[in-house]
């Protein structure tokens, strides 16, 4: 924890620097600085002289649970979220008006939306917490004219809360049109959440007191709302909250960069807008913009470049210039301190005109990176360095030079680090398709120190970790056409990074050319906590609406049809989630809500994306099942009328999504046990399939045929005939040793979920890398499957999207298990004879 306040306490003196030009204007958002931070100062003007933006008297008042400690102060700090939340911080000294109440007043542009947190200073910066004694990201105030926010603090982060939580929960709708708003950011006392498909949001963990409220649209298109909330603790308080659309204008941005700049190398734009790399999310080393998700501009003549946008009337966009992301390589003026441009988008269409002063801070020269990849390397695979100047940053794409040989030059912020580390990747997939020489969340990397004058670094790459191509031997094998009703699919495995958007697409056209016809799609919702139960998309762990829907329809124009499967995140694993649930009566209720909420929220992302299918349920589903049960076998305590409550919950997902609806069930071992009535609801049964089908760590094929065969005819079929449903088997099998036994041991007791060998999780050396076995697995269950038409599907499991990998995970993604699938779902659709 050291070495990174050694790090975050120089950047605390950097400026915010707000440079505006055309409608623009150049201003510093607060003038009352503390003692030793400095004033923002107005940058040399840039184009066009700047028009000075309105402002607005903004008067914040804010409570404090208890008085502050002798010689503390406290603070408002106004935080950059385009560089990152903890790297451009500036702190502005409050006024005391009693023991516990403190007051500024500040001159802000209008229109303006402020991310800012309250901190106490004296003998070390504590930061304050929610009344769950959860961080707090920021807190969102917006000025539209003369404005007053009254803020109450619920607690340090150094101290635990003993007081009652209050809530706020209500729907966000259109102003105009009366229909929910999705994905809206709803904000008070620091606690943050995203707005279901139905509007709806749930704030807890909220202090007695007054609260500022605020909606604000994630990409602008909505009118930023705020008003005041009193909230008692231990009481909710309903809101319902009406949102202004707002117009597209055309907006042509046109930069000049400096002499130095490094020629046919894209050139982005970071923002605060999610359309600007935005993920809203705490990424690795404090970030919260990807490069991936950001602008490229075009370069034209003489240093300059451009890009043409439709951004939203009235937002306000935050926003700098960058050869890398919102700290690595982004622009800096003459004095070394980063540049924020601010715009409040016009109502008409218009050009800005601006130039970079400087992409270097400090006298350090820039420093090349060049590397040379094994010619083993996919060819339509990227190189990405990421850098680790006090933690591992977000992966930047590198430059591609020639052949196996890809560039970066890296000029900023060189001033304030010393030596620092690095390392390459592939598909920023770093953690998982690393230089094998430095892999993993615990490698150190290669040592880079900044100097006076140019470095040129040249590397290579010998291998990447998890490249262990194998051939895969196949079969000649007389396999009856199913036709095309017969699902011969892929399921993407239930991972997310704000990064692996731009690979989906390509994954996407790996799947088609196995020859499936199926995509099952995977997004997430998070349970942050289970007591109390907070069950919601959050930004970082789970996928924006767009990518889903963006993914959705690459997919339909491949000819794929779309499953939407979606699944929780947990904040360890499933089992302890639902072993420390309190699970009374109150609990089950929450629960349940929650599951409907996640439910209709997937039906209507269904309906909207035109997915064939709808799959509710899964492998970590069976304690809310009628009659379940924890991972121990003891019962869970779900209520009494679990089915009756399931059974709603899948009528009113029929209500918002027409198209087929499948229930997902675990399959581990020969006792299965399923809600008939339910599966009878339904259209179709997912069987989740990680039985065992051997004993053995290295199996025999022919006893896996047979005991395969012998576990679909015991104990599958009947369950298939007693539903009158069709049944599509999901193989999880990883590829690794004892993975026919359905139960990879774990060093600690018990066996492992087929998950924990997922990317990018850590290693675990126990279990040996075994691509044979899941092959030999594959053509088992291909081969019974095979000779039992009753069976109307096989999906695998576990798909990486980003990146091929011979790695002990389940995904088949590069293995010769793909290869077996290539072979067979063209036969079995008929396509192939």
């Amino acid at each position: 924890m050291n070495f990174r306040l050694k790090f975050l306490r120089p950047i605390l003196f950097f400026i915010l620097v707000l440079s505006l030009t055309s409608q623009a204007c150049a201003v510093s958002l607060l003038d009352l600085p503390i003692p030793g931070i400095g004033n923002p100062t107005q940058p040399p003007s840039a184009g066009v002289a700047p028009t000075p933006m309105p402002r607005a008297e903004v008067k914040i008042s804010v409570q404090v649970p208890e008085p502050l400690q002798p010689g503390e102060i406290l603070a408002l700090s106004v935080l950059d979220e385009v560089t990152g939340l903890a790297l451009n911080n500036l702190d502005y000294q409050m006024d005391p008006v009693d023991s516990i109440t403190y007051t500024a007043t500040f001159p802000i542009p209008d229109q303006a939306v402020i991310k800012y947190r309250y901190v106490r200073r004296g003998g070390s910066r504590i930061v304050e917490d929610t009344n769950t004694d959860t961080n707090i990201r920021y807190r969102l105030f917006y000025v539209n004219g003369n404005t007053q926010i009254t803020d109450t603090v619920s607690s340090w982060a150094n101290k635990p809360v003993n007081t009652l939580s209050g809530s706020i929960s209500g729907t966000v709708l259109d102003a105009d049109t009366g229909a929910p708003l999705a994905e809206i950011m709803v904000t008070a006392g620091g606690v943050q959440t995203l707005t279901d498909s139905a509007g709806r949001f749930l704030l807890t963990g909220l202090r007695g007191g007054a609260h500022n409220l605020v909606a604000y649209s994630l990409d602008g298109s909505y009118r930023t709302f705020q008003q005041g909330a009193l909230v008692e603790g231990n009481k909710g308080t309903p809101v319902e909250i009406r949102m202004k659309s707002a117009p597209l204008v055309n907006v042509i941005f046109i930069v000049s960069v400096p002499p130095n700049t490094q020629q046919g190398v894209p050139l982005r734009m970071a923002g605060n807008l999610l359309q600007f790399g935005n993920t809203f999310a705490d990424l690795r080393g404090g970030f919260s913009t990807v490069a991936d998700r950001m602008p490229v501009m075009t370069p034209l003549d003489n240093r300059q470049y451009s890009v043409s946008l439709f951004l939203p009337a009235g937002a306000h966009l935050a926003y700098k210039y960058t050869l890398g992301d919102g700290f690595w390589n982004s622009e800096f003026n003459t004095a070394g301190q980063y540049v924020i441009r601010n715009l409040i988008v016009p109502a008409q269409n218009t050009t800005i005109n601006d130039t970079v002063q400087s992409w270097q801070a400090g006298p350090n020269a820039p420093i090349v990176f060049e590397v040379e990849v094994p010619t083993t390397t996919p060819i339509g695979d990227a190189v990405y360095i990421q850098f680790n100047p006090f933690s591992w940053t977000e992966p930047l794409p590198m430059w591609r030079v020639g052949n196996n040989r890809w560039a970066y030059k890296l000029y900023g912020p060189l001033n304030i680090l010393g030596s620092f580390t690095y390392r390459y990747c592939r598909n920023a997939q770093c953690d998982s398709a690393d230089d094998a020489s430095s892999a993993g969340t615990s490698a150190h990397g290669k040592n880079v120190t900044p100097t006076l004058t140019a470095q040129d670094i040249l590397d290579t790459v010998r291998q990447w970790m998890w490249t262990n191509p194998q051939p895969a031997t196949l079969v000649q094998t007389s396999i009856p056409a199913r036709g095309a009703g017969f699902v011969a699919g892929v399921e993407l495995q239930r991972y997310y990074d704000p990064a692996m958007h731009v690979f989906t697409p390509h994954a996407l056209q790996n799947i088609q050319a196995l020859g499936s016809n199926w995509v099952f799609m995977t997004p997430s919702w998070t349970y942050a906590q289970n007591n109390p139960l907070t069950f919601n998309q959050q930004p970082g762990k789970d996928p924006f609406i767009k990518d889903t829907l963006d993914a959705a329809a690459y997919a339909r124009s491949l000819n794929l049809n779309v499953a939407f499967f979606p699944q929780p995140r947990f904040p360890q694993n499933a089992d302890d989630f639902w072993k420390t649930a309190p699970r009374d009566s109150t609990w089950w209720a929450s629960w349940f809500n929650h599951y409907r909420a996640f439910a209709v929220h997937f039906a209507d992302l269904a309906t909207r994306s035109d997915a064939q299918a709808l799959i509710l349920g899964g492998d970590w589903i069976t304690p809310a099942l009628p009659n379940g049960k924890l991972s121990d076998d003891t019962p869970s305590g779900v209520p009494a009328d679990a089915e009756a409550r399931w059974l709603t919950i899948l009528a009113e997902v029929r209500q918002h999504y027409a198209g087929r609806v499948l229930f997902a069930l675990p399959y581990t071992n020969t006792d299965l046990q399923p809600p008939l009535n339910l599966l009878k609801s339904t259209d179709g049964i997912y069987l989740l399939w990680f039985a065992r089908l051997s004993t053995s760590p290295t199996p025999d094929k022919g006893a896996m045929t047979t005991e395969a065969g012998r576990l679909l005819d015991e104990n599958i079929f009947p369950v298939q005939a007693q539903a009158g449903k069709p049944v599509i088997i999901g193989l999880s099998y990883p590829s690794s040793s004892y993975s026919a036994t359905g139960c990879l041991p774990n060093p600690a007791g018990g066996c492992l979920d087929w998950t924990a060998l997922d990317r990018p999780n850590p290693d675990i050396p126990s279990l040996n890398l075994d691509l044979q076995q899941q092959f030999d697995i594959y053509d088992t269950l291909l081969n019974a499957i095979n000779g039992r038409t009753w069976v109307s599907g096989l999906v695998s499991r576990g798909y990486f999207p980003p990146v091929a990998l011979q790695d002990k995970s389940a995904s088949v993604h590069g293995k010769p298990a793909a290869d077996l699938l290539w072979y067979w779902f063209p036969r079995l659709l008929g396509n192939v004879k």
